[in-house]
């Protein structure tokens, strides 16, 4: 299956991701547009792409965008982001064979929160939509204990 022009292997593996692999992901003006093949691990018992997929890949999408913006700002020092709300709407169904990609806007990064949307397209067409809001925090250095790794 073919995969569109400026698309790459995602760069991030994680458990909760690794049964809809393969991912694919382009950085696009500073954020990060994921995408799939809509295969069968995606999708629920009718044959339509789940939306709990949807809503992963979002929030992850989502997310990663926040980080890259920090870092095109300059602000990231070690800064991570954990997601605080999630919505989406979905609007139509992806089936089978069709090219999944979620396309996400930053807009607006604070210091302790950031908030994104994005909408979900199929093959072109608009099927869901989506945004977040993210807490942003330092993570804890080596031997300081705590949480040292976020979602995103």
């Amino acid at each position: 299956m073919s995969v569109p022009d400026g698309y790459a292997a995602h760069f991030r593996r994680s458990p909760v991701t690794d049964p809809w692999e393969p991912l694919y992901s382009k950085r696009v003006g500073g954020t990060v547009v994921l995408a799939i093949r809509v295969r069968e691990p995606h999708c629920n018992a009718r044959g339509f792409l789940h939306g709990g997929v949807i809503s992963a890949l979002a929030d992850n999408a989502m997310g990663l965008s926040v980080l890259e913006t920090l870092k095109a700002e300059g602000a990231d020092h070690g800064r991570h982001a954990s997601t605080v709300s999630l919505a989406l709407d979905f609007l139509a169904t992806a089936h089978l064979e069709q090219w999944l990609e979620i396309v996400p806007r930053v807009l607006k990064v604070g210091g302790s929160l950031a908030f994104a949307d994005c909408v979900v397209l199929a093959d072109g067409q608009r099927i869901a939509r989506g945004n977040a809001t993210f807490c942003l925090y330092q993570a804890p250095t080596a031997g300081q204990g705590g949480k040292s790794d976020s979602s995103h």
